[in-house]
């Protein structure tokens, strides 16, 4: 490393120290305390998730703790234009600058560290001396590919997801969530859940809601880590896919479709590019159930997107089929609680299936509002999952109404989803 780069880097390391000392109110993130559970062993703990939603701040929350503990701790953030020619040959003079700075630490903290090559070599020579990493990433894929080759069992993923709905609230300062609801109060937490359907839960998003933000975050994943992290020469056909993708939000696709759609000359790309932006989090694929994996994989996917302030940004009205925002916020919150989801076909259709211990243990179906026009088919499908699958119970999630429908010994359970989401 030249004098004039460790000058820089001295610098850089300097200010972000500032930055990061400045007092700020913080939103406590769910995620926080099943991290510090594990703040102790020697393991990499790992925080993966969408850019901008909140891992910086949620390394804050984690240095505060380490505070209290009279610990010492050192950080950097590699997302810094100025880190650009960075070298895995020059941790060690990082690494000597840190100590310059921080003083000797246990705790190293990174954020975005995927953004330096070979940063894993780094990473596990810090932690054979017993220091204690906790890194943050924007690319699942990448991630879990170098630790897995070289940390196999070394280190723990931990996902962050925009706000959850009782995130939103303490954002909104909304503090009485307990479950003893009145008609003043459903009225409020309609309202407020009316809103976090609308603006979804990126927390900078949600301070000053400029859609030009939300622009500039879309392009930063397409542009930085997608294109140019793996050299996309199909500029022009990742950008209509995704256009595709956030169009379909709740719909049915496959690879083979999409294919005739983009007019390419097989559907390997597509899969390609599915999975590249599949790893920054902006788009998951959902499986339909089948006991057979390799069945799993034939079938048709559905499709669902990140956070809804997305959906405008992304060019689409999408905010006018209320049935799929709310399927869309509810597989959302699935994911940020860890399940193992998959969606029922036969001759009718559920939206979730929910598995664990390689059991099915629920079902939901989701409507916005139970009518005569639609009530028999939403009943239809989840009855049919039911008797397939085993269970004598299932749940139709609507946007306000609550009600218990008996159909023999199965119990189908009608509960607005604002509830729902708070007693998770």
């Amino acid at each position: 490393m030249s004098m004039i780069n460790k000058t820089i880097y001295r610098q850089l390391i300097e200010k972000q120290k500032v930055l990061l000392e400045k007092e700020e109110i913080w939103i406590k993130r769910e995620l926080l305390n099943d991290i510090l559970k594990d703040i102790k062993d020697n393991r990499i703990l790992i925080i993966s998730g969408i850019r901008r939603c909140g891992k910086s701040t949620l390394l804050k929350q984690i240095i505060n703790k380490i505070k209290l503990e009279k610990e010492n701790y050192c950080y950097i953030n590699f997302e810094d234009e100025k880190f650009i020619d960075f070298k895995a040959q020059d941790f060690e003079e990082i690494n000597e600058l840190l100590i310059e700075i921080y003083g000797k630490s246990k705790y190293y903290l990174f954020d975005e560290i995927q953004n330096i090559d070979k940063f894993e070599l780094f990473v596990r020579r810090l932690q054979d001396e017993g220091k204690k990493l906790i890194i943050t990433g924007s690319n699942s894929d990448l991630l879990s590919k170098e630790f897995g080759t070289r940390l196999s069992g070394r280190n723990k993923i931990f996902e962050l997801y925009p706000f959850s709905f009782k995130e939103f609230l303490e954002y909104k300062q909304y503090k009485n969530i307990e479950n003893n609801y009145n008609i003043e109060k459903n009225v409020e937490l309609k309202r407020l859940f009316k809103e976090y359907t609308i603006n979804g839960g990126m927390p900078e998003y949600l301070k000053n809601k400029d859609e030009n933000y939300i622009r500039t975050v879309y392009e930063n994943i397409l542009y930085k880590d997608v294109i140019a992290r793996y050299s996309i020469k199909r500029q022009k056909t990742l950008k209509e896919l995704v256009n595709i993708l956030a169009t379909s939000t709740t719909s049915l696709f496959t690879y083979n479709s999409l294919k005739e759609v983009l007019k390419l000359s097989n559907a390997i790309t597509v899969k390609e590019y599915i999975h590249y932006i599949s790893n920054t989090y902006l788009f998951f694929e959902l499986l339909r159930f089948d006991f057979s994996i390799r069945k799993q994989f034939n079938f048709a996917r559905k499709v669902y997107i990140i956070d809804q302030s997305f959906f405008n940004i992304l060019g689409f009205n999408f905010s006018e089929n209320k049935g799929k925002i709310l399927e869309n916020v509810v597989f959302i919150e699935l994911k940020r609680k860890g399940k193992d989801i998959f969606y029922f076909g036969g001759k009718n259709e559920c939206d979730f299936v929910i598995r664990e211990s390689g059991k099915v243990s629920e079902l939901i179906q989701i409507c916005y509002e139970l009518n005569e026009k639609n009530i028999l088919r939403e009943k239809n499908g989840l009855l049919e999952a039911m008797k397939t699958l085993g269970l004598n119970k299932g749940i139709i999630l609507t946007f306000e109404q609550e009600e218990e429908i008996k159909e023999g010994k199965f119990k189908i359970s009608i509960i607005p989803i604002w509830k729902w989401l708070l007693q998770r």
